[in-house]
């Protein structure tokens, strides 16, 4: 079953029990969006890196886990996890 997903820019989202954190990272171009993928979360320390998508690609692939993009705006991002 496909949980729905609304992040605005800097909200954060733990995939699953065992995977990583995503953050919605905004649009750094009008044909691109990104998602920050984070790897370690402690405090004050760990492994954060972008990951950037063409707006028309619905289907992503983040840490094993398939996400369905449904839409994308400069401010926020609907997604299917």
């Amino acid at each position: 079953m496909d949980r729905s997903v609304v992040l605005s820019v800097s909200d954060s989202y733990h995939l699953r029990f065992g995977k990583d954190r995503i953050i919605y990272a905004g649009m750094p171009s009008e044909k691109v969006f990104s998602i920050a993928q984070k790897k370690w979360e402690f405090p004050y320390q760990g492994f954060v890196w972008n990951l950037f998508f063409p707006i028309g690609q619905s289907k992503i692939r983040i840490d094993g886990v398939n996400i369905i993009v449904d839409h994308v705006t400069p401010d926020e991002i609907r997604l299917r996890v």
